[in-house]
């Protein structure tokens, strides 16, 4: 059983993409898409510069591997599990990226101090609670903190952004971690962040469904 090979390219492309921004130090983070009978994810401990298109897995929606000689990520629970959950999404990224890691290291969410929360897809960007990687726990907390949103951060852990399409769900998780860093700043600097009313967010998540957006 294969799939179409350009969806092999669009998965390495975007994993590769995630380590060149500094993502994914040491290996970490991972990639999937949606794909017939399941997803594509990438393989466990592989560095994504050497990653070629025959070692990314496919798995169904239970873990069942399909197609591939790899070990899928550790993390193909959480990414089975949104997949199922959240029918309109086709692709889910997750990093380890530096300044949205320190956050969920407080386990601190995203307020709505900034307008661009609204990208992902409500007022804030909730933060899961612990689990260790790779377990039920973990995938269930994320589904639940994911729910209405496009991302989440996940308490001492990173970051996991999802999309209509896996250069959607990478945007996802450049905003967010362009967020954290402002958020940060602000709250290093002292400063007390002002968060905007439900009313305005509410305003700028209208505008943003029809701005044209991707993703």
């Amino acid at each position: 059983m294969s799939t179409d090979a350009a969806l092999h390219r669009d998965v390495i492309h975007i994993a590769q993409e995630m380590d060149r921004l500094g993502f994914a130090p040491s290996k970490s983070g991972n990639v999937s898409a949606r794909a017939p009978h399941g997803l594509l994810i990438t393989p466990s401990a592989l560095p994504y510069a050497q990653t070629k298109p025959a070692d990314l897995v496919l798995l169904d929606l239970d873990g069942k591997v399909l197609a591939g000689k790899r070990p899928p990520s550790s993390e193909w629970r959480f990414h089975a599990a949104i997949y199922r959950a959240r029918p309109e999404m086709n692709a889910v990224v997750h990093t380890h990226s530096p300044r949205a890691t320190a956050l969920s290291c407080a386990r601190r969410g995203l307020p709505a101090f900034h307008y661009m929360i609204a990208i992902a897809g409500g007022h804030d960007i909730r933060c899961a609670p612990y689990a260790t990687f790779g377990t039920q726990a973990l995938s269930d907390h994320a589904v639940r903190a994911l729910k209405g949103r496009k991302a989440t951060l996940l308490s001492n852990h990173g970051v996991i952004a999802v999309g209509t399409t896996l250069d959607g769900a990478l945007a996802v998780a450049r905003e967010v971690e362009n967020l954290s860093g402002q958020y940060l700043d602000l709250l290093a600097a002292k400063l007390k962040p002002v968060i905007l009313g439900k009313k305005e967010m509410e305003r700028v998540l209208a505008q943003f469904a029809t701005y044209g957006r991707k993703g």
